[in-house]
C-alpha cells in the first residue's frame, strides 16, 4: 500500500501518479489535499498524515508532492521511523532506496514534469534495499532519531 499526499500544487501530479500505480497493480491510499484551488492548504498536515500511515504500518511507503518536495518532506521526516528522499532525478531515487532504505519519496511539482516524476517514482518503487554495510548506516540513523550518538 502506497500513501499519497500533496498540497494544492501537487494535485494534478498526484493524480497521474495514481494512474501509474494502478497500471503497476499497486494499491494506494490518498491522504489529501484533493483540491488544486485550495491555496490555504498546509502541506505539513498532509505530509504528516501520509508519513504516520507509513510509520504505523498502514502503508508500506509514501509518495508526497508539494511545490519543491522539500517542505512536505521536512514535515514527513519529523515522524519517527520515516526516511525521506526528495528527488528530482532517477539516480538519486534508486540510490535512496538501495542505500538508505527510504520509505517516503517527495517530489516538487514546480521542479519536475509529470513524466519525469512518474519515472522517478517507478524507479524508486522498484528499487530494493541492499542491506549489508547500508543496514549498519540505517541503524545509525535510527540511533540519531532516538537521541543517541551514531557509533560504529
Amino acid at each position: 500500500m502506497i500513501a499519497l499526499a500533496c498540497d494544492h500544487t501537487g494535485v494534478a501530479m498526484k493524480q497521474e501518479i495514481m494512474k501509474m500505480l494502478d497500471e503497476m497493480g499497486l494499491e494506494w491510499k490518498d491522504y489529501g489535499n484533493y483540491d488544486a484551488n485550495n491555496r490555504d492548504d498546509d502541506y505539513p498536515i498532509y505530509g504528516y498524515k501520509a508519513a504516520k500511515a507509513v510509520a504505523d504500518g498502514e502503508c508500506d511507503r509514501g509518495i508526497l508532492i508539494c511545490g519543491t518536495g522539500i517542505g512536505i518532506g521536512i514535515a514527513a521526516g519529523k515522524v519517527k521511523g520515516i526516511r525521506v528522499c526528495t528527488c528530482s532525478d532517477v539516480y538519486s531515487a534508486i540510490l535512496s532506496k538501495q542505500h538508505n532504505d527510504s520509505n517516503i519519496l517527495t517530489m516538487g511539482a514546480r521542479v519536475v514534469g509529470t513524466e519525469v516524476a512518474k519515472l522517478i517514482a517507478k524507479s524508486w518503487l522498484t528499487a530494493e534495499f541492499q542491506g549489508g554495510r547500508h543496514q549498519r548506516r540505517v541503524e545509525m540513523i535510527e540511533r540519531i532519531e532516538n537521541g543517541e550518538a551514531p557509533e560504529a
